[in-house]
């Protein structure tokens, strides 16, 4: 595995060795010694799975209360997926990084407690795992707006075409959410 540091301190493209045959692939989504060299936590206490259909976006999700670190990946399919840096007191608050996902490329992304978590399916069925540090808090739970004009995420896809929760069309803007110190 390499660990390929992006433009949010904290955020890591993680890119396992494949193994490839006239079968098919190989590779490790998880090694306890190598994410622990690469400073990853080595302790989940849920893996989580979706399934997207095309133009799909979840997010933007995070937790203030017992906040997640995830470790994301597609299983199949592609998606574009995006870490926002929440933390008010980081010299990259609100920016993000935008990272195509597939089950053709094999990468996974680590996001860090503090980080807000996004994906747009770009493909018809796009296989979604990702693993957490924490669990799922319903009261913790915070929605921004996947559109908002303040995190300027340049999304492929037009805006008329693009399926939402109604959960998540009701987000909160950055300038209003409950976020990070």
């Amino acid at each position: 595995m390499t660990f390929t540091k992006t433009g949010l301190d904290g955020v890591l493209l993680v890119t396992p060795r494949v193994y490839e045959d006239n079968r098919g692939k190989f590779w490790e989504t998880c090694n306890d010694n190598r994410m622990r060299e690469a400073g990853l936590p080595t302790k989940w206490v849920q893996d989580n799975f979706s399934i997207s259909k095309k133009n799909v976006i979840r997010g933007v999700h995070y937790q203030l209360i017992q906040p997640q670190g995830k470790l994301v990946r597609v299983t199949h399919g592609a998606a574009l997926d995006v870490a926002v840096d929440l933390r008010r007191s980081s010299p990259n608050f609100g920016k993000h990084v935008a990272v195509e996902l597939s089950g053709d490329n094999c990468a996974m992304l680590w996001i860090p407690e503090g980080f807000g978590h996004a994906f747009l399916a770009l493909t018809d069925h796009v296989g979604f795992a990702y693993k957490v540090t924490d669990y799922y808090c319903p009261a913790g739970e915070r929605t921004i707006k996947w559109n908002d004009t303040d995190l300027a995420i340049h999304w492929p896809v037009r805006p008329d075409e693009s399926i939402v929760s109604v959960k998540d069309s009701m987000g909160s803007s950055l300038r209003e959410a409950e976020i990070f110190a």
